[in-house]
């Protein structure tokens, strides 16, 4: 039986989104702009020269971001070999699950519910329900921020007082920093699952645990991170998959994404690197019949929110050169896609995800142009190629 492994490089938008500008996102293109830099000379640290991917854009990719967006990608013009396209969602959200859950075939059915960007930025009530579960006086932060400057400003204050650092962003999230020695690590995944019901229900998409070690003027954030988020509103690939018999494999944040509905078995890892050594060993040992469903997500945490630009050059091209050690592994009847779930510039104003179009390129398919399609095809297409039935409003491009 053939297998399936969908492989999602978090944020690793190609531009063209149509509805762009209603997100205040008009121009961005992650992946074009990243090759541009490059060209132009201004990712040269750690590297150098035009953004090198052959591998990825032997099967299409340079094709599939023209397509997109029409951008030039100077330095990813192979003619493709592969399986190739590009996917637009229409889920209103450029958010973590928005993408995942449409990529598996559910577009979301409702508004997410986003904070202001006023300080405070959370309401007493929410505040209050915090402070409770927390056992706390207050909370520090209460606005919109990054992780790693809001936990330089309060850093000291939390070790003193032991409030928890309670931020948000673009996104529809709620996140909580917090100290895993001082505040302790099982205490704060305790207080994000007791909060979690709450904002939910408020259409809030996830709470995130953010624990760091150090001292303040040393401190890192830790692999322990936990999304606690909203379950999806119906059946995924994941679920079609597993009735029918299927085992399903979880690899990185997925299991998060998706409240580990539809999944057999996790595979974590405390870096892209860790997760790629899993992604091996299920292309050398998944079931026959199997769904792999992975997220790589330091192209988006690591190098994109800080706009980092020769970061995410050097992250892609790592990326890339690993990739034929995974198609090795590969049997004959199996499907490989690449794609992602949203964009986030680099290049762009803020550091805030990017609402873009998502490459689809694929190995096992022999060479296809699918052309411009829809997330949900992606999971249409996947559980065309398993014989599982899909439930959703998608078409298979297979």
């Amino acid at each position: 039986m053939p297998r399936a492994f969908l492989i999602v490089l978090d944020s690793v938008g190609c531009g063209g989104a149509p509805d762009a500008a209603d997100f205040g996102d008009e121009g961005a293109n992650t992946l074009a702009h990243i090759a541009q830099a490059c060209a132009m000379g201004q990712a040269d640290a750690g590297r150098s020269g035009f953004l090198k991917l052959p591998n990825l854009d032997r099967l299409g990719l340079g094709a599939a971001i023209r397509l997109a967006s029409g951008a030039d990608v100077p330095g990813l013009d192979a003619v493709p070999e592969g399986l190739w396209g590009a996917a637009t969602e229409i889920s209103r959200g450029k958010d973590t699950p928005s993408g995942h859950w449409e990529l598996a075939g559910v577009p979301v059915p409702w508004d997410w519910t986003y904070f202001p960007t006023t300080t405070p930025a959370f309401p007493p009530d929410l505040v209050a329900e915090v402070c409770r579960l927390a056992g706390t006086d207050g909370i520090l932060g209460n606005c919109h921020a990054s992780g790693v400057p809001i936990i330089a400003d309060h850093c000291e204050e939390h070790l003193r007082t032991g409030w928890p650092i309670c931020y948000t962003s673009a996104d529809s999230v709620f996140q909580i920093a917090a100290h895993e020695e001082a505040f302790g690590l099982e205490r704060l995944l305790k207080l994000c699952a007791d909060l979690a019901p709450s904002l939910h229900a408020r259409k809030v998409g996830r709470v995130i645990a953010r624990p760091f070690t150090g001292t303040c003027d040393d401190f890192r954030r830790t692999a322990n991170r936990k999304d606690f988020a909203i379950a999806p509103p119906a059946p995924t690939l994941l679920d079609w998959a597993q009735d029918a018999g299927r085992m399903t494999h979880a690899v990185g944040k997925i299991g998060d994404i998706f409240s580990m509905r539809g999944i057999s078995k996790l595979h974590k890892g405390k870096s892209d690197a860790d997760l790629f050594e899993h992604l091996l060993g299920l292309g050398a040992e998944a079931e026959p019949g199997s769904l792999t469903f992975a997220n790589f997500v330091e192209f988006d945490s690591l190098y994109g929110h800080p706009r980092d630009v020769a970061g995410y050059a050097r992250a892609l091209e790592w990326f890339d050169a690993a990739i034929p050690r995974f198609l090795a592994t590969l049997r004959p009847g199996d499907l490989a896609i690449f794609t992602a779930d949203h964009g986030n510039d680099p290049t762009f104003r803020g550091t805030e995800h990017t609402r873009e179009r998502v490459p689809v390129v694929g190995w096992g398919a022999g060479r296809r142009d699918v052309g411009l399609r829809g997330f949900v095809d992606v999971g249409a297409s996947v559980a065309a190629h398993l014989g599982v039935a899909s439930q959703g409003p998608g078409r298979s491009f297979l």
